[in-house]
């Protein structure tokens, strides 16, 4: 057999074969080639706690039996046929959604990433309401397509705002670095209270929609305060303008306390997107929306590949595993158990500045002094590789790069949880004994 290639050959082909703002983790990358449940190996066989899911899609764990056995017998029956026919287990899937979902939402629409998803959310607002006007969030992350660029409130992921919306970014609910420099509660949500001024100073009055994340996942996992979104439903039911609640991240019970995100928080939106950890990392996204946002779209429309059959195999038997397994719940229970070790390392780190999150989809944002909150990236990526060095994967996201993305996938245990702490507890105390 031929040797498998090293992990410096496959990043100087990757540099000549790939787009540049294609980038990787690490001063030196490695290729993740094996997975089994909560652990990943490197090409040499190295073995690592996944505390990352893969960007939060891996959310059941790495070659779970369960699901990879159904992916295999719906390959041995056929793989591929196109919306143009039936296909039984898309319309089981679609059902699934709704039996999940506020009456109100009630059709489904499959895709192939939650890019993909969210600029189905936009065409049936924008064609709806007849109006290119979008509200987003400050510090919000939407997807990659022309559309879904300019709705991402961050520079660093704007190439272009050359874009067919015409978008307005509202403050976020960032309690750490309030954008009023109030403190929640005495602050009344001065945040949600800014999307009605918003509404009437920089629109016409008649946005195709408002859009955002439960928790804002590139922006590095920052958590609305308790009422937040209750007091932003009542503002958008006022001007009459759809909530498109973006759960590309936070769905499949990986925030603990429910299903989606946005029924931690009470409310009910008017179109749903979701991708990624639906089918545990076989690549599906799509959206749940009302009978009249469905509707709006009158012309011919398929997707090739969404929801096909492999996909929506995978993403029934995914879902079929998180609950015969009590997986939402262990995400409450263990991610309860990792907030609490993670203030632990708060207490004895300088650079820890917050903790943030629920369930198993934490924040951890670093800063050069806990007085004066200076982002610190470079701490950030020494954390990143020292924790690599030491068995141990995890993210990194927020506007200045400098907050570490926990997510690992629903089946990790509190023993688990104690075994990364024990590792970034060694890793902080390296990076912060030589800040750059």
């Amino acid at each position: 057999m031929p040797e498998e290639p090293t992990a410096s050959e496959l990043l100087r082909r990757h540099r000549e074969s790939l787009f540049p703002s294609v980038s990787l983790f690490y001063d030196e990358p490695i290729e993740l080639r094996r997975g089994e449940r909560q652990f990943v190996y490197d090409g040499d066989g190295r073995q690592y706690l996944d505390f990352f899911g893969g960007i939060v899609t891996v959310s059941t764990g790495h070659a779970v039996p369960e699901i990879n056995d159904a992916i295999k017998e719906q390959l041995d029956r056929i793989t591929h046929t196109s919306t143009l026919f039936l296909i039984r287990s898309q319309i089981e899937l679609a059902e699934r959604l709704r039996a999940m979902t506020p009456d109100k939402l009630n059709k489904v629409f499959l895709t192939n990433s939650g890019t993909e998803a969210n600029d189905a959310a936009l065409l049936v607002t924008t064609l709806n309401r007849n109006s290119n006007e979008l509200i987003a969030l400050r510090h919000s992350y939407h997807g990659r397509s022309f559309a879904t660029i300019n709705a991402s409130g961050q520079r660093h992921w704007r190439s272009t705002t050359l874009s067919p919306l015409q978008v307005h970014y509202a403050r976020n609910p960032y309690c750490y670095r309030c954008p009023f420099g109030l403190e929640y509660p005495s602050c009344d949500v001065a945040c949600a209270i800014d999307l009605e001024d918003l509404i009437r100073t920089s629109t016409s009055g008649n946005p195709a929609a408002f859009i955002a994340e439960p928790i804002q996942g590139v922006g590095g996992f920052i958590t609305p305060p308790e009422g937040y979104f209750t007091r932003v439903k009542e503002i958008l039911d006022k001007w009459g303008i759809p909530f498109i609640c973006d759960e590309v991240q936070t769905a499949w019970g990986r925030l603990g306390v429910a299903d989606w995100g946005f029924q931690a928080y009470g409310v009910e939106p008017d179109v749903v997107v979701f991708a990624k950890g639906l089918a545990n990392g076989i690549p599906i996204g799509g959206l749940i929306a009302t009978d009249e946002l469905a509707s709006s779209i009158r012309s011919l429309s398929l997707s090739t590949f969404g929801g096909n059959p492999i996909a929506s195999t995978a993403a029934l038997a995914n879902l079929n595993y998180i609950a015969t397994n009590n997986l939402r719940e262990n995400a409450l229970v263990v991610g309860a158990h990792l907030k609490e070790r993670l203030w632990e390392l708060q207490e004895r780190h300088w650079s820890i500045g917050d903790v943030r999150g629920m369930g198993l989809m934490v924040g951890v944002e670093l800063v050069r002094d806990k007085e004066t909150k200076e982002p610190a990236p470079d701490i950030a990526n020494a954390v990143l590789s020292e924790a690599k060095r030491r068995g141990l994967i995890v993210g990194k996201g927020g506007l200045d790069g400098n907050t570490l993305r926990i997510s690992p996938p629903l089946i990790v245990t509190n023993d688990d949880v104690d075994a990364a702490i024990v590792i970034l507890d060694e890793t902080f105390t390296a990076a912060e004994a030589n800040p750059a």
